[in-house]
């Protein structure tokens, strides 16, 4: 059945629900900004009505010995994401999520990135080894053919390498086996630029992961899942101080603290359903959420209790897998698990839910198990080589406080607003370091270009810290300490907070590695 407006405020907390209002009338607190949430102005689509869709690979356009060709437009188009109207997108090859990269360790990509929107556009591959001038730095703008005045109200860059149209990305694939992404990473608008659709997965594979026994072809599946709300022509409903993205940054006072969309997408349909066979399948998972973390657990759990079986992390592989009755994942972050359908019957339902919320809010997806098929499949005990680093590599410690300024409303690395020209930390090439992080909120820290291991994360690291990381999750006054090994390339990088809003909001750092 359809939910009323007053029963949808009822389920996502209709005290927490603010209108749209300008920045000036806000009568915001000084006090620290928590997440805010969006009620949609559309009518609300049944749950588990949709079907999973599953994002399309993208084929080279040519290809030599050691390198793939690719060509990808971000550009405006629609979709029927709720019944009965279309939504405006900005996105990759104008589908959401935008095309799979499906690569080889050793092979490198050339991305041919065009720009058919109307702002500047960044992009980013979270997780990847790149050199820096193919990072995504935020102000490395593909600014459109049309041009483009940078706003004085946007934070400028003397260094920024902004090219007219369309860029190439050169990506080396020299890492692991692992589930990455890439998404728009413009200065002061990743936020709504994301929001918007602009977010894609891009797959490394190798010949370490192929000899593992696991689901793989149909029983592979990547889900992004991601929150939005929608205006009543089916828009996305966004707080943008500018609507059009093209000159004034940020979002209005009561949404600093970042957004929540009231309606769960997967694979962009709102509370998909996935028919399964009673065999194990692998989900590539990522939070693709501005600001929202979930945590997640089967309804009903199966025969045995663990409902999930880790096998990878950001970075790849886990050395063992390890089960757990739930997951907590934060933006930004994915984990690579198994579910085995074989635990429940046949002509069972099963709602992956989000034990962080209630009502429409606290379910996801549904799977419904049709059928009996033959499994060959097995997880084996060993994964991966996985060496520690140690502790007595590193030659420096760092100390990094991520926490919001009350006298500038921003939220600082610190006690410093993002500033391009001032570099935070210089670490050598192929050194090793401990970073101490300190928080005075929920923080997804990530940092590009390279993977960390987590040393201790309030007091020790939890059930979901294992393996390669590159985004960690920070609660109210946590303190963590990750170690990390500065490989690749040198140049001028970003580490931030992966709350979209706290990073268009200044709560972002440089590092060069030199």
């Amino acid at each position: 059945m359809k939910l009323s407006r007053r029963e949808w405020l009822k389920y996502t907390g209709g005290a927490a629900a603010t209108p749209l209002i300008p920045l000036f009338e806000s009568g915001c607190s000084l006090g620290r900004p928590e997440p805010r949430l969006i009620v949609s102005r559309a009518p609300l689509p049944e749950l588990f009505r949709a079907t999973l869709p599953l994002p399309p690979t993208l084929k080279p356009v040519r290809s030599d010995a050691d390198t793939d060709y690719f060509e990808l437009t971000a550009k405006e188009s629609s979709a029927a994401v709720l019944p009965g109207l279309r939504t405006k997108l900005w996105a990759y090859n104008g589908v959401l999520p935008g095309p799979t990269f499906d690569v080889r360790t050793g092979r490198q990509s050339v991305v041919k990135l065009r720009n058919a929107l109307p702002v500047p556009i960044v992009n980013h591959l979270h997780g990847g080894r790149t050199p820096a001038e193919s990072d995504g730095y935020p102000s490395d703008f593909i600014v459109p053919v049309t041009g483009f005045k940078q706003s004085p109200l946007c934070t400028s860059d003397a260094a920024a390498r902004t090219v007219v149209g369309e860029k190439d990305y050169t990506y080396p694939n020299n890492q692991r086996a692992a589930t990455l992404w890439y998404h728009d990473h413009r200065m002061d608008f990743t936020a709504p630029q994301a929001y918007r659709g602009l977010a894609g997965f891009y797959i490394i594979r190798d010949e370490e992961e192929d000899r593992l026994p696991l689901p793989r072809d149909q029983k592979e599946i990547p889900l992004m899942i991601c929150d939005r709300s929608f205006d009543a022509d089916g828009s996305f409903l966004y707080p943008s101080l500018d609507a059009t993205l093209l000159v004034k940054p940020g979002v209005q006072a009561e949404y600093r603290g970042g957004v929540l969309g009231d309606v769960i997408l997967v694979n962009g349909a709102p509370w998909p359903t996935l028919e399964v066979a009673n065999t194990k399948y692998r989900f590539r998972i990522l939070n693709a959420s501005n600001a929202r973390r979930y945590e997640l657990a089967l309804d009903p759990d199966p025969a045995g209790g663990n409902s999930f079986t880790q096998i990878g992390s950001d970075g790849g592989l886990l050395g063992s897998p390890l089960t757990h009755r739930t997951i907590r994942i934060v933006p930004a972050q994915r984990f690579d698990v198994i579910i085995d359908f074989s635990k429940f019957p046949i002509g069972s339902q099963v709602t992956l839910r989000n034990l962080m919320d209630t009502g429409p809010l606290g379910q996801i997806m549904r799977f419904h198990i049709t059928r009996d098929e033959r499994d060959d499949t097995y997880i084996p005990e060993h994964l991966s080589v996985l060496p520690p680093l140690l502790e007595s590599s590193a030659t420096v410690t760092r100390i990094f406080n991520f926490s919001y300024s009350r006298s500038s409303g921003s939220w600082t690395i610190n006690g410093k607003p993002f500033n391009p020209a001032r570099m935070d930390a210089q670490p050598q090439l192929e050194s090793t370091e401990i970073w101490q992080f300190e928080t005075d909120f929920n923080h997804p820290l990530h940092l590009h270009l390279v993977h960390f291991q987590i040393l201790s994360h309030a007091g020790r690291p939890t059930p979901w810290d294992a393996g390669w990381k590159d985004t960690i999750d920070l609660g109210p006054g946590q303190g963590a300490r990750v170690i990390i090994r500065f490989l690749g390339y040198q140049g001028r990088y970003v580490f931030h907070c992966h709350n979209l809003e706290h990073e268009d909001m200044a709560m972002m750092g440089n590092f060069e590695v030199v």
